[in-house]
């Protein structure tokens, strides 16, 4: 890394046609490269760029423009592959906050979004060293520079004079800026995807005649799956495999080649990467093992792999991976090791493990369920989940997205992307709990339950294992969402009937009472019991169990008719079988065997379709409540608070305890009451009648407890209701004999009673970015970590569900005796914190604790905070990059 500029002003980039290009500073070893690149303009983009023409640069032009300081003079460069295809820079001018701005692309790259990215990094250096004004001077004719300041969402004012166009660009954030850059980056990276899944030409590198060769099983399945395109076996020693002639060599291939199946040694990829990309392919699917999985060897071949990919404008699935499937009639891909390939389907289906993929593909066939597209990723060292989020929200073919995750690349724009593609596509989610070797993602330091919090968040339905992965999925994608949590039942087993009802009691589901239909039940009994049920309940759950297996038509007919007419979920247990018996199917689109909408999902058991539905009523709960809004809060002064972080981390305060040398520990009163959160003062006494005296000036009651933040969590370190001289002094002498003469103690005013403790927190996790947590400050409480977690910043409804999700809740509610507390007080106090937090990335923690909540509102009696300076870009924050 070049030592004059900061690393992350380098960046691979998703161009607006799934292409991919290096963007970093110039620098001065770049001469050849940017002759090379004027020489490539067209005489046009010279004139527009320098209103006259100027065929060549001079000796003096490239020392000038490839020597810059970095601060007052910034150039940034786009390369693909070893040439350069655009620069941007900005000179700094008068005042001191301007700069201005200017760029050239290259002609053959024009309209691909080079110039569009290159502003967004721009733009995030030019803040970084205190740019706030652009300053650009246009030529009338460059429709293409004004319309990328017109379109980028910035303040932008327009001048004509002496023949130019004078645009103003404010770079403060905007919220238009920001939807702007999302939306960029949702095209660019969904094109990324399609241009893998919709290949119309394949090569298998690597496929041999050896049987049970790793590429020759992809070639055959290829075939098997009649691909739509042509097919080119690369292998330097044949001339023809399963048939079909065989290259010596990529390059050798006459056509085009859009994606390319590695199958060969991990030590011989890098040497065919390097020809692919010379070659003009597009992208890679990397079976072949021996890569992050096998060690620090291995993890460096693997990132010089992407490295060279993203170089050249490839995008990579894998290493080590299963491989990738599109069921489009129109494509008919089967560029996997898998030999049972599920039929057309809506559900789009991602997995991390390689090996396990071809279990969960037969799974998926035994079920009778399709896909539409399918990646394993193996490895996951470029093409992620969040990459297939991006291309399964405007996939048409895709109803369901199913998601096996051993790791989360990105978990902030994970949850970012759910919880916008949720509120259209159900998103089901299997993550296990440890990360294998060679993921090229973070290890997550927070708790698997503060996980499953963030999921619930984004509207994200999280299930235990692959049973309850594929049974959610089933019904997501051939039954209705229900309206609400009321079931029927009905069945010809009295016993199957009662374990259905248990089982939605259990699920948190509103039973009603199953009806009976007796053993020899049929077609007729079955469709009256139904209708008489569905217009009650929001979803049903039929039951057929013959005693003697027969005939089925006839009542799985009657089922289907009468759910289609209800417009109402319906699941069953039809005959103990599992996923979508040929008899409750709805045929799918013209010429598609696959089940259509309306099908009914079966099951095993009762008790699972009753499971699967409670998965789904959450879900459309979910999706049924507004989309929050964060709001805007009176009473707050971000200025303010972060003078006081940059002078609390500029002053002497010693490290926490087991943190950092740059870690500072705070009272977070002053920081709180900049966003409107009162922290009741309180005051160390040195002895009794110093205690005395402090309980006389706050006024009665007041409480005497222990002023060490370790104590907060204890029990008997307060003395509540003092409301005399007498009771300080027995009170501060009694917790004195209690902890030892060194402990400080404190006088504070006593909160109104009754109140319920909490406590409310604020943790800046490395990949999450700021997480609130909340819970009650019982005792019992904090031994079971009854916690709940939310992203920051929160909306209003955000704090409500945080508030609901903690077990204890019920208390705050006046359950079990106690008295019901201000609960919009808490959730004020939680909207609050979480804009402190989102604002403040370097409150690393703070703890709010505790905070008692009563019924006329919520009294904060303590708060500490850790500082520390911020060194690493936030998560999902800035301008677009690859992670």
């Amino acid at each position: 890394m070049h030592p004059q500029y900061p690393a992350h002003w380098e960046a691979d980039v998703v161009l607006s046609d799934g292409g991919t290009a290096h963007v970093r500073p110039i620098r001065p070893d770049d001469a050849g490269m940017l002759r090379s690149f004027y020489s490539r303009l067209s005489a046009e983009s010279i004139y527009f760029r320098y209103f006259g023409p100027r065929p060549r640069l001079t000796d003096k032009d490239v020392a000038f423009f490839t020597n810059v300081d970095y601060d007052n003079r910034v150039a940034l460069i786009a390369t693909i592959g070893t040439e350069m295809v655009a620069v941007v820079r900005y000179d700094r001018v008068q005042p001191r906050d301007h700069a201005e701005v200017a760029f050239l692309v290259e002609d053959a790259h024009q309209g691909r979004g080079v110039a569009s990215v290159l502003m967004e990094h721009l733009r995030a250096a030019a803040r970084e060293r205190g740019i706030k004004t652009f300053i650009a001077d246009v030529l009338p004719g460059n429709h293409r520079m004004t319309g990328l300041f017109r379109q980028a969402g910035y303040t932008a004012q327009s001048q004509f004079e002496d023949g130019v166009v004078r645009m103003t660009l404010d770079l403060s954030s905007t919220e238009t800026a920001l939807e702007v850059r999302l939306a960029r980056e949702h095209r660019a990276e969904a094109r990324s995807i399609a241009r893998l899944l919709t290949p119309e030409s394949v090569a298998v590198i690597g496929a041999s005649r050896e049987p049970g060769g790793i590429g020759q099983a992809v070639l055959r399945n290829l075939l098997a799956a009649d691909f739509t395109g042509p097919v080119y076996p690369v292998h330097r020693q044949v001339r023809a495999v399963a048939g079909v002639p065989a290259h010596r060599s990529v390059s050798a291939i006459d056509g085009e080649v859009d994606l390319a199946v590695l199958a060969v040694p991990a030590e011989g990829v890098l040497e065919l990467v390097e020809e692919c990309a010379q070659k003009g392919v597009k992208g890679l699917v990397v079976v072949s093992s021996g890569f992050g999985e096998t060690g620090p060897e291995g993890l460096a071949r693997q990132e010089e792999l992407v490295r060279i990919a993203r170089a050249y404008g490839m995008r990579v699935v894998g290493p080590n991976c299963l491989g990738i499937a599109n069921t489009d009639p129109a494509v008919r891909l089967n560029a996997t090791l898998a030999a049972t390939l599920p039929g057309r389907g809506r559900v789009g289906f991602f997995s991390q493990s390689g090996a396990l993929g071809t279990a969960l593909l037969q799974r998926v066939a035994q079920r009778g369920m399709g896909i539409s597209t399918f990646v394993s990723a193996g490895n996951r060292a470029d093409v992620s989940g969040n990459d297939l989020l991006q291309y399964w929200e405007e996939d048409p073919a895709t109803d369901v997205i199913l998601l096996y995750l051993e790791s989360i690349g990105n978990p902030r724009k994970f949850t970012r992307l759910a919880r916008r593609i949720s509120r259209s596509k159900p998103i089901v989610v299997v993550r296990s709990r440890g990360v294998p070797g060679g993921h090229a993602a973070p290890v997550l330091a927070m708790p698997d339950t503060a996980l499953s919090s963030l999921f619930a968040q984004a509207g994200v339905i999280r299930v235990d294992d692959l049973v309850q992965l594929f049974d959610v999925a089933q019904l997501l994608a051939h039954q209705p969402l229900p309206a609400g949590p009321r079931v029927g039942v009905v069945g010809n087993s009295d016993a199957l009937t009662l374990l259905a009802e248990e089982a939605c009691v259990g699920a948190g589901l509103e039973p009603r009472p199953p009806v009976n239909l007796g053993a020899r039940a049929g077609a007729a009994e079955f469709a009256e019991a139904l209708r008489s049920v569905l217009p009650e309940v929001d979803a049903a759950v039929a039951i057929y169990m013959p005693p003697i297996p027969g005939d089925c038509r006839e009542v799985a007919g009657a089922l289907l008719d009468v759910a289609r007419e209800s417009g109402k979920p319906v699941l069953a247990t039809f005959q103990g079988r599992l996923g979508m018996p040929d008899e409750l199917r709805v045929p799918g689109a013209p010429g598609d065997d696959s089940p259509g909408r309306g099908s009914i999902p079966s099951y095993q058991a009762p008790e699972e379709a009753v499971r699967a539905l409670a998965h789904v009523v959450r879900y459309a709960r979910w999706r049924r409540e507004p989309v929050g809004l964060v709001p805007q809060v009176d009473g707050i002064d971000p200025a303010a608070a972060r003078r006081i972080v940059a002078d609390a981390l500029a002053g002497d305060a010693g490290p926490t305890a087991g943190g950092g040398e740059a870690e500072r520990e705070i009272d977070a009163t002053a920081l709180l009451a900049c966003y409107g959160v009162e922290v009741w003062p309180s005051y160390v006494a040195g002895d009794a009648e110093e205690a005395v005296a402090l309980a006389e000036r706050l006024g009665p009651p007041v409480v005497v407890r222990s002023a060490d933040p370790e104590h907060v969590r204890r029990a008997g370190t307060v003395r509540v209701g003092l409301t005399d001289a007498a009771g300080v002094r027995q009170a501060y002498a009694g917790l004195a004999a209690l902890l030892g003469s060194g402990t400080p103690l404190a006088v504070q005013r006593m909160a109104p009673q009754p109140s319920v403790p909490t406590v409310a927190g604020v943790t800046q996790d490395r990949y999450f970015g700021a997480v609130v947590t909340f819970g009650l400050g019982e005792v019992t409480a904090r031994l079971l970590g009854d916690q709940a977690h939310r992203l920051a910043p929160l909306s209003v409804e955000d704090a409500a569900a945080l508030v609901r999700s903690v077990r204890a809740a019920p208390l705050l509610f006046g359950e079990y005796g106690y008295q019901p507390v201000a609960v919009e007080a808490l959730e004020d106090l939680l909207v609050r914190v979480g804009l402190l937090a989102d604002a403040l990335p370097e409150v690393v923690r703070m703890d709010l604790d505790p905070v008692l909540a009563g019924a006329s509102g919520a009294v904060v009696l303590g708060a500490r905070a850790v500082l520390r300076p911020v060194t690493t870009l936030r998560p999902d924050a800035g301008p677009r990059r690859l992670r």
